[in-house]
């Protein structure tokens, strides 16, 4: 009996290794693959079409991949500068933002996100939306291979491709037609820190009407960006 019970007990453990070998091979190989394949689909994109449904609106995933080199300069730097101005020297986590997030936590004031854009695009493309324990674990995992697997260039060039940009409305181009009448590559500083003032709450800020705030969170980004001065990515 006693033999027979470690016997099942050692399958028990030779599958949990091989489900968990399963896994990171599996992700090792999607994030290897993603580094040259576009991102046509994200699980967003599916979860927001079930709600959409669900709430009987129509089902709209307005999406147009398009290469960095397609979108403006200026959104990159609007958006390093709204949301992580230290996008080109971290290795996919801010500890200096994740310190003062949480010491402005201990202070009660209103609690604030210090996920980079290197985390947002590992989320964005991998995994699904939620704060829990485990999903921040993928977030955390997927990070570090995407930091390691990947250029800058192709982080910025993903997120600007996957990043929920309206109700139904997914990177950069398409913002760009529905909002603006353009293409990404013509969008102007304004349009781009307009873009940025909407993050992260896109679905609530829209950037063809411009709310009081979105304005003044704009003037804020512009300034900022003048800041920053030049991120060269994407325009040799």
């Amino acid at each position: 009996m006693k033999g027979k019970k470690k016997t099942i007990g050692r399958r028990i453990l030779i599958w949990i290794r091989n489900f968990v070998l399963f896994l990171f091979l599996s992700s090792l190989l999607a994030v290897v693959a993603l580094r040259f394949i576009p991102v046509y689909y994200t699980p967003l994109m599916f979860i927001r079409v079930y709600e959409q449904k669900k709430a009987g609106k129509e089902a709209k995933i307005d999406h147009h991949w398009v290469p960095i080199s397609e979108i403006n300069n200026s959104l990159v730097l609007a958006v390093c500068s709204s949301e992580d101005n230290r996008f080109m020297t971290h290795k996919g986590f801010d500890f200096e933002q994740i310190d003062k997030a949480r010491e402005e936590a201990e202070k009660g004031k209103r609690v604030r996100g210090a996920s980079t854009i290197s985390q947002q695009t590992a989320k964005n493309v991998f995994l699904w939306p939620g704060k829990t324990y485990v999903r921040k674990g993928f977030e955390a995992y997927f990070t570090v291979l995407i930091e390691l697997i990947w250029s800058k260039e192709r982080i910025m060039e993903v997120y600007l491709n996957s990043i929920e940009m309206g109700d139904g409305i997914y990177g950069a181009e398409a913002v760009a037609l529905a909002h603006f009448g353009k293409h990404a590559v013509k969008l102007s500083r304004n349009d781009s820190a307009l873009i940025a003032a909407t993050l992260p709450n896109p679905r609530q800020r829209n950037s063809a009407k411009p709310s009081k705030y979105m304005l003044t969170r704009q003037a804020q980004i512009l300034s900022l960006m003048n800041k920053i001065g030049v991120i060269d990515i994407g325009h040799k």
